[in-house]
């Protein structure tokens, strides 16, 4: 079987990204599973501590480039140098960080090679499929899940006759998994005689960089609000709740679409995917595409009025009740503790 290729983004620190790390540790399970090699593509500049990040994720190769033209990412340049070696290695699986360099990056590179791209799957497993129209039976084919219509329905698609079979895969989505041991996988090194003059036509003169000035991937307890929440007013007692736990807030599709709370702070298939130790959802009613952002979350509090909520199902603790009442009343309770 061919390998599994992960494509690897670097960050300012050129360090290797989280979400590229997840990759790798889902892709050494699939690799594993099909019996077959992980292989990562590194592209960049000061490649030391990056390649060295990666001796704990059970990579076979890694396919690498250490040159200024490689950093920061350029779209022309790294698509042909991505597209040639896929070409010439025809790994089975290829996968890239939903960020918006996988979504600018992935695309090119399906189209190119004919091949099929699921962006922003929540899951991947391998399974078979048989085709009856077509009286084919298909072996080891990576199904590659994601919310659909919206979030009404989970998806699952499959790519049974091209290759790579790639996928785009949100950070927070898959775990940080590092292995205990370390190894010392085999570099080659990416033909970069394939560039053109033509691939270094984009020049970049001048970037500015602003740090986000949130961390909901990073805090341990996030209390999230929804459109039950009624108002941005109402919002206000979720930060007070947030300052006394040292929680950061955040909130669903609809209620940043309604204005109760900024867009970085939406959590949920179209925002950020977090795994906190303890999520407080508050008048949430747990639309599919919110669950597959935080439904990995170790203890989950619902407060919602519905009973039937779909969040509830979920749930490790269940509050019936008005969130204006229940929140306050935390508040007050918690004050009373710490005093």
């Amino acid at each position: 079987m061919k390998s599994i290729f992960v494509y690897c983004e670097l960050t300012e620190e050129y360090r290797i990204a989280d979400v590229s790390l997840e990759l790798l540790s889902k892709g050494k399970k699939l690799a594993d599973e099909l019996g077959t090699s992980l292989e990562a593509v590194v592209l960049g500049v000061n490649l030391d501590n990056a390649l060295e990040q990666l001796r704990s994720f059970g990579i076979s190769v890694i396919h690498c480039a250490d040159n200024e033209k490689l950093y920061p990412y350029r779209t022309l340049i790294h698509t042909k140098l991505v597209q040639s070696l896929f070409e010439k290695e025809q790994p089975q699986i290829a996968l890239f960080g939903a960020t918006s360099i996988g979504r600018d990056l992935a695309p090119r590179i399906a189209s190119a090679l004919r091949c099929g791209l699921t962006a922003d799957c929540t899951n991947l497993v391998i399974g078979d499929h048989k085709d009856e129209r077509k009286k084919m039976e298909y072996k080891n084919l990576l199904y590659q899940i994601r919310p659909a219509f919206g979030g009404n329905i989970i998806a699952t698609i499959i790519n049974p006759e091209t290759r790579p079979q790639m996928a785009t895969v949100r950070e927070g989505v898959m775990k940080l998994e590092p292995q205990s041991t370390l190894n010392n996988p085999t570099k080659k090194e990416v033909d970069l005689s394939v560039l053109t003059p033509e691939d270094n036509v984009v020049q970049i003169i001048e970037r500015h960089i602003e740090a986000s000035k949130l961390n909901l991937k990073g805090s341990q307890i996030l209390i999230a609000g929804g459109y039950g929440m009624g108002s941005k007013e109402n919002f206000n007692v979720l930060y007070e709740l947030a300052d006394l736990l040292g929680a950061e807030v955040g909130g669903t599709r609809a209620a940043v679409d309604a204005g109760f709370c900024e867009s970085e702070r939406q959590i949920g298939q179209t925002g950020i995917t977090v795994r906190p130790k303890l999520y407080i959802a508050c008048g949430i009613s747990g639309a599919v595409q919110h669950r597959a952002g935080m439904d990995q979350s170790a203890k989950i509090i619902s407060i919602n009025t519905s009973a039937q909520a779909p969040i509830n199902a979920i749930a490790d603790y269940v509050v019936i009740g008005d969130v204006m009442k229940v929140i306050p009343k935390m508040i007050q309770s918690y004050k009373k503790q710490i005093k």
